[in-house]
């Protein structure tokens, strides 16, 4: 693995390229009005943030956003929670993914270990939009009403979310690989009166039948009136044990042309129930609008990916992971959006780099795990086996990408190519650390904060800082903030989420520093951080160093609190298949935190462990884990049913009772 500097520069985009960029074509809509003559994207950014309506209003107005009553404020206040965006306006999200699109163009390329590739036109898509919609209308579904889907990444599911925004109705999905009782805890909450749900799925080749499951959910869910299915693990699958059941052909039927009719709702009303990766306690239910997510979702997928018509638009991701939501905006702006559902890693590392080929992918969305497990492989080396000629842009998100996954993309994908790490999350349904195409690329860095966005590094004491590491916060409003959370009257539990350390303030639960030329390096989650006397670094820095062993395949890093004050830092590692943890494995492991770390941060201790606890969206689970460490009961710390392997904390549980 090439050991690279954090902050070295390995691309420029050149002129002919930065002039063809959305933001540069924004940059020049702004001068034509006398608006604004930025020198380049800081100075944007800067306006942005201190002229934040008139950066808000610019959006509405350059994206020609369509209301059936014209707004009255751009911004009711500047005070966090409870500000209001563009009062008395009227939008409907669906309406904008369909207009002044071509019927004959590619809206959506789809895949999966259970179908081959197959496209679908833009007047496809909004004929089996109309028809669903037509079927939900009989089911009486209307504004306010929750729609849930229990599905996998597939194209019917697209059709669903669309329908169900068509109508003015709430949308909530969750992946089918998702436990039985995480489902019922999310789906509980927001009372569906339909399900939209799969029998089954595919991953890594084996087969996964979820029929009890669907059956068991449909149980706990008094609210439900009917539930539409979708013949996908078996094309003959028997649904007719299932109460109020309607066949997804039968739904989606029709005999003439429909047409869709869109009901429009208020600016800030409800547009889809998002939940929190559920690694402590119930998930929380996060409530997004119709029109903050529109003009976000517009404005990111244009400036920060540089999304055009045409273009071919792909995330790894399930539909119980945000950038499921977020991918689905790639429609927005009349990109092709590119679906894969199944393993990434079979029936080996190669199969998203073939996907990319087959579909001439222009921009390919993926977590930062999935580059480092390829850095791993010493065989993978997708530049030479597949033609990525049409690869514009690695975007990476989920946990930091570190300078050596960089380093390897220029090496091993292409050597003329925009990297984007971004940040971001559940609770905004957007990354607001971002790409810009306009942008030279630092190894380790993300090359900017988002535009509207108010980023700042704050201290403890609420002092924003420069060049330091600190709680990464927002201190004014934006759109794609939650509107409330699901059932919760009084606010504060979605105050207690953000706005309990700062007063008025958001703070995101990271640590991020932001450099002198306006880059970022985030550090992982704040409160898993690794404290040595009083020098913190974040997690993601000490799983750089470990990702330097070639023995060692995965590992978690826990701080635990003693009772004089210091602490204890362990290390759990997972070791390759042939492979075990000896004491030149562990010299190698100290020996690369020593330097590339401190020395205050080598481990206490280095434990083996056969596998290490994953959300099903394939997040560590730090925070839990350390909980339990000292001695919290595991089912208070961990929602069971959103876990991946839930088998796994068992060692943890067993490791506190005998060492801690």
């Amino acid at each position: 693995m090439t050991k690279i500097k954090e902050g070295t520069l390995l691309w420029e985009p050149d002129e002919k390229w930065i002039k063809q960029t959305n933001l540069m074509a924004y940059m020049r809509w702004l001068k034509q009005r006398g608006t604004l003559e930025p020198a380049n994207y800081q100075e944007l950014w800067q306006w942005s943030v201190t002229h934040i309506e008139d950066f808000w209003q610019s959006q509405w107005e350059y994206f020609d956003i369509q209301s059936q009553t014209p707004y009255q404020q751009i911004l009711t206040s500047h005070n966090m929670p409870g500000a209001r965006w563009f009062t008395e306006a009227s939008v409907n999200y669906t309406a904008h993914i369909f207009r002044n699109r071509k019927p004959d163009d590619i809206a959506i390329m789809h895949t999966s270990e259970v179908r081959g590739l197959r496209e679908t036109t833009w007047k496809e898509l909004y004929q089996d939009t109309a028809a669903l919609q037509h079927t939900l209308k009989k089911l009486q579904v209307k504004k306010g009403d929750r729609v849930a889907a229990y599905t996998a990444n597939i194209y019917e599911t697209i059709v669903a979310f669309l329908a169900t925004a068509s109508l003015g109705a709430i949308w909530s999905s969750a992946s089918p690989d998702f436990g039985t009782q995480s489902v019922i805890d999310r789906f509980k909450q927001i009372e569906p009166k339909v399900m939209i749900t799969v029998d089954g799925y595919r991953y890594g080749g084996k087969a996964f039948d979820r029929m009890d499951v669907v059956e068991k959910i449909q149980s706990q869910l008094p609210s439900l009136e009917a539930t539409i299915a979708i013949p996908y693990l078996h094309a003959e699958a028997d649904f007719s044990h299932l109460k109020q059941v309607i066949h997804w052909e039968e739904a989606i039927t029709y005999d003439h042309e429909l047409s869709l009719s869109y009901t429009d709702v208020d600016f800030n009303d409800p547009l889809w129930v998002l939940f929190s990766s559920g690694t402590t306690g119930i998930p929380k239910p996060i409530v997004h609008s119709q029109g903050g997510i529109l003009l976000e979702h517009l404005k990111t997928v244009t400036f920060h990916v540089d999304l055009k018509a045409g273009d071919r638009f792909f995330w790894f991701t399930t539909t119980g992971w945000m950038m499921w939501n977020f991918l689905v905006g790639g429609l927005l702006v009349g990109s092709t959006i590119i679906l894969y559902d199944g393993n990434p890693a079979y029936p080996n590392m190669n199969r998203l780099w073939e996907l990319a080929e087959e579909t001439k992918m222009s921009v390919f969305g993926t977590s930062a795990s999935f580059i480092t497990a390829c850095m791993k492989d010493e065989n993978m080396d997708p530049g030479k086996h597949y033609d990525l000629s049409h690869l514009t842009c690695i975007s990476s998100t989920g946990s930091p990408l570190p300078p050596e996954g960089f380093q390897w993309c220029y090496d091993h994908v292409k050597q003329d190519l925009w990297i984007a790490s971004v940040s971001g999350g559940t609770d905004v349904c957007t990354a607001f650390i971002l790409g810009a195409p306009t942008l030279p690329v630092h190894a380790g860095e993300l090359q900017c904060r988002g535009l509207g966005a108010k980023i700042e590094s704050y201290s403890p004491k609420g002092e924003a800082k420069l060049d330091t590491v600190g709680e990464l916060v927002m201190t004014k409003p934006f759109p794609a903030m939650p509107i409330y959370f699901w059932n919760d009257s009084d606010g504060s539990r979605m105050h207690d989420s953000y706005f309990d350390m700062y007063p008025g303030t958001w703070r995101h639960g990271d640590y991020i520093k932001i450099t002198g030329r306006g880059t970022c390096i985030i550090y992982g989650r704040s409160d898993a951080t690794i404290n040595r006397g009083g020098i913190r670094i974040g997690t993601s820095e000490i799983y750089r160093a470990v990702d330097q062993v070639k023995k060692i395949a995965d590992s978690l890093i826990v701080d635990i609190p003693k009772a004089d004050g210091d602490s204890a830092v362990l290390l759990f590692v997972v070791m390759k298949d042939g492979y075990a943890l000896d004491e030149t494995v562990k010299q190698a492991i100290r020996s690369h935190i020593r330097t590339q770390c401190s020395p205050r941060h080598v481990p206490t201790a280095i434990h083996a462990v056969p596998e290490l606890p994953q959300t099903l969206n394939g997040k560590k689970l730090e925070i839990p884990i350390k909980k339990i460490l000292m001695g919290q009961d595991a089912d208070q710390v961990v929602n069971i049913g959103s876990l991946k392997n839930p088998s796994s904390l068992e060692y943890f549980i067993n490791f506190q009772k005998e060492n801690l």
